[in-house]
C-alpha cells in the first residue's frame, strides 16, 4: 500500500486529495512542523531533497508532486485523472500541471518582499502575478476546470495557489477563480482530504 508522509500545512495535501479522488487504498503519515515551522529531521531523512510531499512505494521514495500525481494516476489507476497526447485539450492540460511551482515561486517572492511595493523586483513580481491572474480568469471564464470541461490533475496542483493565503487567492479582482475554488471545495473527495491533511487539520493522537 502506498504511504503518503505528509508534513503539515504543506503542498503534501494535494496527494491525500488525489487519493481521495482516485479511491485508491494509501497509508497516511503526519509529520509535524518543528517550533521554528521548519519540517523536523524525521521528515528531512525522508529524501536527499527534503521537500514535502514524498510518498513511499513499496520502499521507493518518491517527491515532487507532479511526479507523484502523474505516477500514482498512470502506475494505479489506468490513467484516470490525466490527459494524453492525443486530446485536443493536452496542451491546456500539460500547461496548468506544471504552471503550480511557478505561482508558488511568486508567493515565496512577496514574502522575501516583506513590505516593499517599489522597485525592480517588485515591479517584476506585480507584472508576473498580474498576467498570471489574467490567464487564469481567461482559462477559468472559457470552461470549469483549468484543462477544460473535466476535472484533472492539473486542478489538483494549481487550485493550491488559489486558495486564500495564496498570492492568487489574496487578490479581489479574480471572480472565475473564486467560483472556481467553489466548486473545487465543494467535491466530496477535497473535503475529505482537507478533513484528514489539509491546512487546518489536525494529526490523530499520538501521530
Amino acid at each position: 500500500m502506498l504511504t503518503i508522509h505528509h508534513l503539515g500545512v504543506s503542498q503534501s495535501d494535494r496527494i491525500v486529495w488525489l487519493m481521495e479522488e482516485l479511491g485508491l487504498p494509501y497509508k497516511l503519515v503526519w509529520h509535524r512542523r518543528g517550533e521554528d515551522r521548519l519540517m523536523q529531521a524525521d521528515y528531512l531523512a525522508l529524501h536527499p531533497a527534503a521537500t514535502a510531499p514524498v510518498v513511499d512505494d513499496d520502499g521507493r521514495m518518491l517527491s515532487e508532486s507532479t511526479a507523484i500525481v502523474e505516477y500514482i494516476c498512470h502506475k494505479y489507476a489506468g490513467g484516470r485523472l490525466t490527459v494524453g497526447p492525443g486530446a485536443p485539450n493536452y496542451f491546456d492540460y500539460l500547461y496548468w500541471l506544471q504552471l503550480n511551482n511557478n505561482m508558488m515561486g511568486l508567493q515565496f517572492g512577496r514574502i522575501g518582499l516583506g513590505e516593499q511595493t517599489d522597485g525592480w523586483a517588485a515591479g517584476l513580481f506585480q507584472r508576473r502575478a498580474d498576467g498570471y491572474a489574467r490567464f487564469v480568469e481567461q482559462a477559468l471564464a472559457a470552461h470549469p476546470y483549468l484543462a477544460g470541461d473535466e476535472f484533472t490533475c492539473a486542478d489538483i496542483m494549481s487550485a493550491y495557489s488559489f486558495r486564500p493565503r495564496a498570492i492568487l487567492g489574496a487578490r479581489d479582482d479574480m471572480p472565475n477563480a473564486r467560483a472556481y475554488m467553489a466548486r473545487i471545495e465543494a467535491r466530496p473527495a477535497y473535503i475529505r482530504a482537507m478533513a484528514l491533511a489539509g491546512p487546518e487539520a489536525q494529526p490523530p493522537a499520538g501521530a
